[in-house]
This record gives structure tokens, C-alpha cells and sequence, in this order.
């Protein structure tokens, strides 16, 4: 698989990193409209481990981006580029984090329970199944698609489509980057990373998003300097695919760029 995706003119500046861990190519859609803007590359990675994806995206914007970078990070990629961030491996103008997830243990079961509580029976029992299946077999890519499909109609408050754009689901790199990035939440680490961050970091989270917003708000308030916060009303994990927020969330995301 090609490593990246180029969208609009140079200079190549905006940066999406995708979430998952695992699904390269979900940030096509928000590509395509940033693009009428500013020149944007879509990195499609691929790394195992959260190291070698950090190198791998320096890699890339090393070749084909024109610093300084605005890093828009979703899910998944907002803890990317946070990391990124923190190791100061190339200059930075600013990191956007979207639909972060927590960065402390104590709001895990809040999130385990919305999930839970937004699946009809059958699909209660579908994951259950899934997550049996995956624990047999962690590279079954079908097994995968089909967890992420559920998890995405739970995460989604009202939107537009529930349609993928990812390219290639890789459950080996879901399974290894995830427990490693667990084990760094558990420990700390990963929260303390902030207090290296010198670029502005702003976070855009929609409220029906079982991610729970304040495991991202009031933890990265306390480390990170120059931190700033926006709360999307009507709105899940994919701000731009949501009908009642898509349209604020880019409003905020254009001012936030261009600033």
C-alpha cells in the first residue's frame, strides 16, 4: 500500500493522521474538503508499533511536506500526534486533536458503558461474538470490518453516512499499537508527554462521543500549555460526517488552521 495520499497544491502543510489504529484512508472525505484550502497529505500507515509509526510519519513529511506542519490527528491519530508532538522531530505549528481518546484509566468504564448501553440485543450479542472471533484469530480482516462497523454506528450521533472510506482494515496493527498505547496511558506517560509540547494544541470533541470529553479536557488543561478546547453539541467521534455539527466543527477547524 502507498504510504500517503496527496490532496490540493502546494505548500503541503496539514497533515491528517487517521484513526484505528489500523484503518488508513478514513480521512479521505475531510481530506477532499480541507483541500480547497491548503495543500494536505494524507499519511496511510502502517507501523506495528507506536515508535515505528511516529518514525514513519517523519519519514513522510520529511519527503513531501513543507514545514511548519498543522497535525489534525483523529482518534487514534490525535494520540499520534500528540506523541509526535512531544518528540519535537520536525517543527510544528499547531496540534489538532479530534474525538482524542481519554488519557486517564478512571474514564474508561464510562466509555465501555455508553457503548454497551447504545447496542440493540442482537448487537450485544454480534460483538460479543466478534471479540471471541478476533481473540482466535487478531488478523481475521473481515471479523475486524465488522467490529469497526458496529463500533461506528454507536459513535455517530446523526450522520450524514455510516459509509467507510478505509482502505485496508489491519487488525495486527490495531492489536499491538493498542496494547502498547494502553500500557503508556496506565503508567502516566502518556498524559506527561504533554508538558514537551511547545506548539499551540487544540482539541475538538462532540459530546455524544462515548469517548468522554472530559478525559480529554481536564487532563491535558493541567500539562499542556496553550491548550484550548472546543465541545461540539449534536455530535459524535467523526465531527465532519455529523449533520448537526459538521458544519461548526469546520468552521473551527479553518480558524484553527489559519491561525
Amino acid at each position: 500500500m502507498v504510504g500517503f495520499r496527496k490532496y490540493g497544491s502546494a505548500p503541503y502543510s496539514v497533515v491528517l493522521l487517521h484513526g484505528g489504529p489500523g484503518a488508513p484512508g478514513m480521512m479521505k472525505s475531510l481530506a477532499e474538503i480541507i483541500s480547497a484550502d491548503f495543500g494536505v497529505i494524507e499519511p496511510l500507515q502502517s507501523e506495528k508499533t507506536i515508535m515505528g509509526q511516529v518514525e514513519e510519519l517523519k519519514t513522510i513529511l520529511n519527503r513531501e511536506g513543507d514545514p511548519p506542519f498543522v497535525l489534525i490527528g483523529h482518534s487514534w491519530g490525535a494520540w499520534l500526534g500528540y506523541i509526535f508532538a512531544a518528540k519535537e522531530l520536525l517543527e510544528l505549528k499547531k496540534l489538532i486533536m479530534v474525538g482524542s481518546g481519554p488519557f486517564q484509566e478512571k474514564y474508561i468504564e464510562k466509555m465501555v458503558k455508553t457503548r454497551a448501553g447504545r447496542l440493540t440485543e442482537k448487537e450485544t450479542q454480534d460483538v460479543k461474538e466478534l471479540k471471541g472471533l478476533l481473540q482466535k484469530n487478531p488478523g481475521d480482516k473481515e471479523v475486524f470490518a465488522r467490529f469497526g462497523e458496529i463500533m461506528n454506528k454507536v459513535d455517530s450521533y446523526d450522520p450524514v453516512t455510516l459509509e467507510s472510506s478505509i482502505l485496508e482494515f489491519q487488525p495486527e496493527v490495531f492489536a499491538s499499537i493498542t496494547g502498547e498505547i494502553n500500557k503508556l496511558r496506565r503508567s502516566g506517560m502518556l498524559l506527561n508527554l504533554g508538558r514537551k509540547i511547545n506548539c499551540p494544541v487544540v482539541a475538538i470533541h462532540g459530546e455524544y462521543d462515548p469517548h468522554p470529553y472530559q478525559g480529554v479536557k481536564e487532563p491535558l488543561n493541567d500539562v499542556v500549555a496553550g491548550f484550548s478546547f472546543f465541545l461540539l453539541a449534536n455530535c459524535g467521534h467523526t465531527p465532519w460526517r455529523e449533520k448537526k455539527a459538521g458544519e461548526q466543527f469546520l468552521q473551527i477547524l479553518f480558524k484553527e488552521i489559519k491561525k
